[in-house]
């Protein structure tokens, strides 16, 4: 789910190993628009605390710049755009499933899965290649499998707001000392 079109997929083939020697972790790539100017979205982290800082997303956009100098993988103009995932993110990676458990997420898959597509709920984890959910008003955990998943997103909730908040507060405290 990094990359959703075969296009996307070929540019993260050129991306990953950029970010990789960065020390980031490439969480999804889009390009996005017609045939005029589009938008090449790249949404990267530092895999050990799942957060970018300005700099490295200014450091990611030079490098991949002058891959994509040399490579030319997008034909006519795109606006490159580089930027951490946000507090309520996409869940692209089998690993977002587990970091992210016991927050609300909203999951759709790619077919029909006991008469629905659409899934909100708690993340429950994972168990060999499925996602775990609660789902919202009901007694059952729904087991989906990672592959048929089309979209995952985390919910803007009062408890991962106050997730995201301590998580600045102890990173400008041991930015502090």
């Amino acid at each position: 789910m990094k990359a959703k079109t075969a296009e996307d997929r070929q540019l993260l083939e050129l991306i990953e190993p950029v970010a990789e020697t960065l020390g980031l972790a490439v969480v999804r790539v889009r390009l996005m628009g017609g045939t005029q100017r589009r938008r090449l979205q790249i949404m990267a982290e530092r895999p050990s605390d799942h957060d970018i800082s300005v700099e490295e997303c200014a450091r990611l956009s030079r490098a991949v710049s002058e891959v994509f100098d040399a490579a030319d993988p997008i034909a006519g103009e795109y606006l490159l755009e580089v930027s951490s995932p946000g507090i309520d993110r996409p869940l692209t990676r089998m690993e977002d499933f587990d970091t992210f458990e016991g927050f609300e997420a909203r999951l759709e898959t790619d077919r029909m899965v006991e008469g629905r597509k659409r899934f909100k709920g708690v993340l429950a984890g994972v168990e060999d290649d499925n996602v775990l959910i609660d789902l919202e008003g009901e007694e059952d955990t729904a087991l989906l499998p990672f592959a048929w998943l089309a979209d995952a997103k985390l919910v803007l909730t009062d408890e991962l707001m106050k997730a995201g908040a301590e998580k600045r507060a102890a990173r400008q405290e041991t930015e502090e000392d």
